[in-house]
């Protein structure tokens, strides 16, 4: 772009409905930060969790803010409307789950009176400001999906709001196998596992392709790819989701109760049915990608803006 072209800054980039919300997620991110590190404290695997996202979603939402306003990010060659959207679909649901988790785990009604009651006023303000959080970049997705005098893009559409949703549920998925579900004692359970991987290696791809702008150059639809690809899924994710309870809570290869004296937190049992619940969710998330696909309109959508 040319110094000629127009202004050096993108004005609009702030004041404007997208740019307010991006505004509002470093504030809230800065001053989430700020509370945990001054006060609030964090600790155990939970706590640096959250931490983690909290950070990471801060320094990407001050990321995108600076190409935007800058104008830099026609130097990337992505498609920058997906890949914002992308972003701030993800950020959504992580701060979803940091919001969920930590007032779980960190805040407590027995702190006070007896305890330092500071530590929980300024752990339930880090809550508050988190959900809060997640509102901003769930605005920002709601307005990337109507841009006046521009089509649509992909990412910002039903089937691509699910696609992030599906590839979140999936590593929450790997996550609890990874965590001593002890999968690889069945032949039942391997393909469960092989199932959840294929499908989210799957998501990770088309996501990848548009996020890229290279899902024009496929000689074969884009839009008839992914509803293949969504078909496929359902169709593994029904024969895992059913699989994976009959084996992990049959009376030969599991429990059917909960064994008494499990630790809580430290369960398999508890792993298990949490990875059966989630299978199950995202099965519902592929069925409605595949409803939505099928039904949408392809002539509307944005897979690629040049960068010039």
């Amino acid at each position: 772009m040319s110094a000629s072209a127009g202004h050096h800054l993108n004005v609009s980039a702030v004041f404007s409905p997208t740019g307010a919300a991006r505004v509002c997620q470093l504030m809230l991110g800065c001053t989430i930060v700020s509370l945990v590190i001054h006060s609030a404290g964090y600790s155990a695997t939970y706590g640096t969790f959250c931490m983690a996202v909290w950070t990471s979603c801060f320094a990407v939402s001050a990321a995108v803010l600076v190409l935007d306003v800058t104008r830099l990010h026609v130097c990337l060659p992505v498609s920058w409307d997906n890949l914002t959207v992308t972003c701030a679909s993800l950020a959504a649901l992580l701060t979803l789950t940091a919001s969920i988790l930590y007032p779980v785990f960190f805040v407590r009604a027995d702190d006070c009176p007896y305890n330092n009651c500071e530590v929980r006023n300024f752990r339930i303000t880090v809550s508050v400001c988190s959900w809060a959080a997640c509102v901003a970049y769930g605005t920002e997705v709601f307005l990337s999906r109507a841009k006046p005098g521009r089509g649509v893009s992909y990412m910002a559409t039903a089937p691509g709001i699910l696609k992030v949703a599906q590839i979140f549920v999936g590593c929450v998925i790997f996550v609890m196998l990874a965590s001593g579900t002890d999968f690889t004692r069945h032949a039942a359970t391997l393909y469960c596992a092989a199932v959840f991987g294929v499908c989210l290696s799957g998501a990770v791809l088309l996501v990848a392709l548009v996020v890229s702008g290279r899902s024009g150059a496929l000689r074969l639809p884009f839009e008839r790819l992914a509803v293949i690809y969504t078909f496929a899924a359902v169709l593994l994710y029904v024969s895992a989701a059913v699989l994976w309870p009959v084996v992990c809570f049959d009376g030969k290869h599991g429990a059917p109760l909960r064994p008494q004296g499990c630790p809580r937190g430290k369960c398999s049992w508890d792993v298990k049915l949490a990875v059966a619940v989630m299978s199950f969710i995202n099965l519902a998330l592929y069925i409605a990608d595949l409803v939505c696909s099928h039904r949408s309109r392809p002539v509307n959508t944005l897979f690629f803006v040049p960068f010039s």
